[in-house]
């Protein structure tokens, strides 16, 4: 039985006792349903990323390894057969009633019916009933999938958590004003139904997989100066644009400073710095593969990530005398699981710096 982050709840006998496809969604909701299909939550289930993963996980744990990780990619798997390959679907998250914390992970309290919540109070809609929540317009309608902590009690994922105890969430900036952009427009489709123009809040929700997303979030800037026969090259990171830390989710993903020198004099250098959170099973071997680190972690082993709001310095010193002149490039690589079977799917560079050194 999936139940491991939101709670089903049936309030009678009728047609809307089963969750609604997004397409039939999209029928009223056009442009909703066309910017939510580029989303990660419409692609949550069917990314090759996450059946790489799944077939994985399914091989491995055969009991637990599905609950787990359709759980949170496919939440209305159990309920609505057909409706698995939608992923994070429009109906689960706009039947959601209110979010819970009285247990070991946050859970949404879900209810399907002919009465659809939303963040808007003065919604009006023939098809059906339209009920304002106030849980949309706080980040608690985000934690059932961003933060969990598996059965030995681990906390695998910490995002809600990361933002919580973070300026953002401290200053009640929530995940929605950086991932569900607001923009004036239609909740229905004129065509359809006629409702006046409002302040919708955009369902492509970008994250990790936008390269744009990914370098409003880091900046970095490099900087040299000679130290006698040595070169020093300094490389300062910035989290200045995520209210969590970077990277975040998965403790699989890592964010990689490469750093490439080249002299003029025929030397050649490659350094690194990864930004990771490493965890380990009760053996204290650490985790290569992602569902290994969901269902067996039990302890954290280092945290290099950037805090959000955190500035920091990387220096490197390269045995390149004066009168060699150099050429430097630095290169922000976000990966986002060591063992995809694509380069696309493994990693993507974010940001690149060019120096010249006389």
């Amino acid at each position: 039985m999936l139940l491991p982050v939101f709670l089903l709840l049936f309030p009678g006998a009728n047609a809307w006792d089963a969750p609604s496809s997004a397409e039939s969604c999209g029928r009223c909701h056009r442009a909703i349903y066309e910017n939510w299909k580029t989303s990660g939550h419409a692609q949550a289930m069917e990314s090759p990323l996450f059946q790489n993963v799944l077939q994985r996980a399914e091989a491995d744990f055969p009991a637990d390894g599905r609950q787990v990780c359709l759980g949170c990619h496919a939440p209305i798997a159990s309920q609505a057969n057909g409706l698995t390959d939608e992923g994070v679907t429009c109906d689960y998250c706009h039947s959601i009633q209110q979010v819970t914390f009285d247990g070991p992970n946050p859970k949404a309290v879900v209810i399907f019916s002919n009465a659809k919540t939303g963040p808007l109070d003065d919604a009006v809609s023939a098809p059906h009933k339209n009920v304002y929540s106030a849980v949309y317009a706080t980040a608690a309608i985000c934690a059932p999938c961003h933060e969990h902590r598996n059965a030995a009690g681990f906390p695998v994922l910490t995002t809600y958590s990361e933002w919580k105890d973070g300026p953002y969430g401290k200053a009640g900036r929530t995940c929605q004003s950086c991932h569900m952009a607001r923009t004036a427009g239609n909740v229905a489709d004129p065509r359809v139904s006629h409702t006046a123009t409002a302040m919708i809040n955009l369902h492509e929700m970008p994250g990790t997989h936008s390269v744009d997303h990914l370098a409003k979030a880091i900046q970095a800037r490099i900087s040299t100066v000679r130290q006698g026969r040595q070169l020093k090259v300094t490389v300062e990171l910035a989290n200045e644009g995520a209210g969590h830390y970077f990277p975040t989710g998965s403790p699989l993903r890592q964010l990689v400073l490469e750093l490439q020198v080249d002299s003029a004099g025929g030397q050649h250098f490659r350094e690194q710095r990864l930004y990771a959170r490493q965890v380990a099973d009760q053996h204290g071997t650490v985790p290569k593969r992602e569902h290994f680190a969901f269902l067996k972690a039990v302890s954290l082993v280092s945290d290099t990530r950037l805090a959000p709001g955190e500035r920091r310095a990387e220096s490197f010193l390269f045995p390149i005398p004066e009168g060699d002149p150099a050429k430097l490039e630095a290169t922000l690589w976000y990966y986002y699981s060591p063992l995809a079977k694509t380069e696309s799917q493994t990693r993507v560079a974010f940001l690149t710096l060019r120096r010249s050194v006389p």
